[in-house]
């Protein structure tokens, strides 16, 4: 029993904790930045003022976690995170396809529990911080609400990933709030007063179909006239969560210090459009319908952004500039929403997207004035515009995975954030998974860069069989093939004809190395066809390329003609469309305004698996893309080439050697396998068919030079394997068999050897 006659005061209990890093902020850019700094073998304390991880992409937001796929609805190809946030979503899809909020909350915090080097604070919100002078900050206060506790944790490094930056607020760092005028960076797209300077936040709700009538009685604060919503004939009684990511509201005011005003009014939108769907009587399917969940604190989508030591602008994405620090990639559209967000008479948001991906650098991840503070997820330095693009949660955590690991070569070379050796980085980064558009992993350790790599077999892209179906030319069709320098093979295309027709064909290439877009025309043809079935046309000339890359073989729309398909599906190969996907588009070519400084160019997409079917065709010569060379190149995701080896789809038993000259010490082995670049994986709400990716190994063995098993797998789902040995051997070669797979030909696009 515990008895207290009373005191004069009393003080909070105390926990003091040191560390090597301090992040403030445990959505999934904190998150990911803790991850990668443990693993990387420095301490870290992750406060999160929640009782859950993962931010917006909890269950107390549920919005669904995206980056530059963008739904696929761009022309960005492969452009899915690499890393952590990759682990993360290839897991969710494993284990839950249907996008259930409180399965993703487990999975984020299994990843954070497993790493012994964190300390993990939840229900914990930093109030203060101390400083060792002017540009240094050497501990930060925070406060547990549930177990009555202050904590001191004090670190030679911190990293607000905060949202809002309190912590970089607290610390005196420069930051910005608001849209920058079009003059300040020359930005075209910079939005003026009447259309709003800030984006607000957003509340969602669930409902479910109980089978048997449900009355609801409105609370009395709900919104009662619904026509103050000028949207409200779009809503639907089916939706439900964040595809309702239009209730918005508070960008005229402070999104810091008004979010619990805005929360309110959000609730009065939520309650009131639920009322009307139950109680307007224009809905009868939401007869037996129930409110099931309702956020209880909003989705903010911005606040304050921090200055770094570069701002990234409008021009950075459009343009595809490169950085010579590049540590990360956005590409997500340049999406603004009008600043009265649900009571706008403007359409809910503003999208222009970039020809491709483009690199985020270094710079834009620490404090320009704060010499000890990293700066990452949506508070990085960028400008209002650019901001638009690097908000969302995927692209978020791929730049909490560089400053997790930057803090990490802070400590082994005992420098602050702006002197970290930059080369070092970013390799690091890469050996971590990261993708980084246009560099390519070099590391001298790497013992598999010295082997002589061989296959027992590698496709030869002659042919894709037609399988017995055709599709209709109701839109202009592509085949997204990898093509070796030279003359470009000719590809032959099997046609069903329902009445005499011209039919043209082009090939056409994107003008920027790594991107997807066919916009420069290299070959064109015309093919006077009679009505018939079976027919074939053979896409040729004499164009040449100078080097590798991909190119669009085009079919132009003809509802006259229809092109047979295939059932083969080879990783890095994709069937396109002209089309778009209107939930990040308004049609299917792009056409800003003049003035604006975005680009105008058509969308070519792929479909979502199970369609998206490859057309069948034979290439002449067969496109040889697919060597075992491919793994130790450097890229482990298709970009001007698949960099990947590919078995031939009747090897019965593929294996992948690697042999030496002379016998090699080994201790660790690195794989990386295809899990779909290309599938944005939305992790809540969407739902998808399948739970693991059909290029995927699913069991394997590594074998030595005298046969033994030095490791074996089965029921691998994940991107990147790593086999660690229970005793490093000496041998002259490894084998690894691939023993089977989710459904396509075997694929890999790394193997790495480690000493130890």
């Amino acid at each position: 029993m515990i008895r207290d006659a009373g005191a004069h005061r009393r003080a909070l209990r105390e926990e003091r904790i040191s560390a090597d890093l301090v992040i403030v902020g445990g959505g999934l850019a904190g998150t990911c930045a803790a991850i990668t700094a443990a693993r990387a073998g420095i301490r870290v304390v992750l406060v999160q003022d929640r009782p859950v991880l993962g931010g917006n992409a909890s269950s107390e937001v549920r919005l669904w976690i995206l980056g530059a796929t963008s739904h696929m609805g761009n022309n960005n190809r492969w452009a899915r995170e690499g890393g952590v946030i990759d682990e993360i979503l290839v897991e969710n899809m494993h284990r839950n396809p249907e996008g259930n909020p409180l399965v993703l909350d487990t999975i984020v915090l299994e990843k954070v529990v497993e790493e012994p080097n964190i300390t993990l604070l939840l229900n914990t919100a930093a109030h203060d911080v101390e400083k060792s002078d002017p540009d240094t900050i050497s501990a930060v206060r925070a406060f547990c609400s549930q177990n009555s506790t202050a904590y001191h944790l004090s670190a030679p490094l911190f990293c607000d990933a905060s949202g809002d930056g309190v912590l970089g607020f607290l610390a005196g760092a420069a930051f910005r709030m608001g849209a920058e005028s079009r003059e300040e960076f020359g930005e075209g797209f910079a939005p003026d007063a009447a259309y709003g300077e800030l984006l607000g936040h957003s509340l969602y709700f669930y409902s479910k179909d109980t089978g048997r009538p449900v009355r609801f009685t409105a609370p009395s604060f709900a919104l009662k006239d619904i026509a103050k919503i000028p949207r409200f004939r779009d809503i639907k009684a089916t939706d439900y969560g964040c595809r309702f990511w239009w209730f918005e509201y508070g960008g005229r005011m402070d999104t810091v210090h008004d979010t619990e005003k805005i929360k309110w009014e959000l609730w009065r939108v939520a309650y009131g459009v639920w009322d009307y769907i139950k109680n307007s009587g224009k809905f009868p399917e939401a007869e037996t319908m129930t409110l099931e969940w309702i956020g209880t604190i909003p989705g903010k989508r911005e606040s304050r952004r921090f200055e770094g030591d570069v701002i990234l602008t409008q021009q950075d994405l459009v343009e595809q500039r490169t950085h010579a620090d590049a540590v990360s990639f956005g590409g997500w559209a340049m999406d603004l929403h009008p600043a009265d967000g649900v009571y706008s008479e403007l359409p809910g948001c503003t999208q222009w997207h970039s020809k491709g991906v483009y690199q985020i650098p270094y710079r834009t991840m620490y404090s320009r004035n704060i010499r000890n503070l990293f700066l990452t997820g949506r508070l990085i330095s960028v400008s209002h515009v650019a901001f638009g693009s690097t908000r969302v949660m995927a692209t978020c955590a791929h730049n909490g995975q560089a400053v997790g690991m930057a803090a990490a070569l802070c400590r082994e070379h005992g420098v602050q954030p702006r002197e970290v050796p930059v080369g070092r980085l970013q390799q690091e980064l890469l050996k971590a998974g990261q993708h980084i558009p246009g560099l390519q992993l070099a590391d001298e350790r790497d013992l598999a860069r010295q082997a002589s790599v061989r296959a027992s077999s590698c496709f030869e892209f002659g042919e894709m069989a037609p399988g017995g179906e055709a599709e209709a030319l109701d839109m202009s069709r592509a085949m997204l093939l990898p093509v070796p320098a030279g003359v470009i093979p000719a590809v032959t295309f099997i046609l069903d004809v329902a009445r005499r027709t011209v039919l043209e064909a082009e090939v056409r290439e994107s003008l920027r190395p790594g991107n997807y877009t066919p916009e420069r025309v290299i070959h064109r043809q015309r093919f006077e066809l009679l009505a018939g079935k079976g027919q074939t046309v053979c896409v040729a000339g004499a164009a040449r390329v100078q080097s590798p890359r991909y190119l669009s073989y085009v079919l132009l729309h003809n509802d006259d003609v229809f092109v047979h398909l295939s059932n083969l599906r080879v990783t890095g190969v994709l069937s396109l469309s002209q089309s778009m996907n209107k939930a990040v588009a308004k049609g299917t070519r792009q056409e800003p305004p003049v003035g604006s400084g975005i680009d105008s160019f058509e969308f070519w997409l792929p479909s979502r698996r199970p369609g998206g079917r490859n057309m069948a065709f034979h290439a002449e010569p067969p496109i040889r893309a697919f060597c075992a060379r491919n793994v130790v190149s450097g890229v482990a995701r298709p970009m001007d080439e698949p960099n990947a080896w590919v078995a031939a789809p009747e090897d019965p038993a593929p294996v992948l050697t690697l042999e030496w000259a002379s016998p090699q010490t080994i201790g660790r082995i690195e794989l990386v396998f295809d899990t779909d670049f290309d599938h944005p994986m939305e992790s809540v709400l969407m739902g998808h068919p399948e739970r693991d990716m059909p290029f995927c190994v699913k069991d394997y063995r590594i074998l030595d030079s005298r046969g033994a098993v030095l490791a074996e797998r089965k029921g691998n789902h994940q991107t990147r394997n790593s086999v660690k040995l229970a005793e490093p051997v000496t041998t002259t070669h490894i084998q690894v068999e691939i023993l089977s797979t989710h459904g396509s030909p075997a694929a890999v696009f790394e193997v790495r050897c480690y000493a130890q």
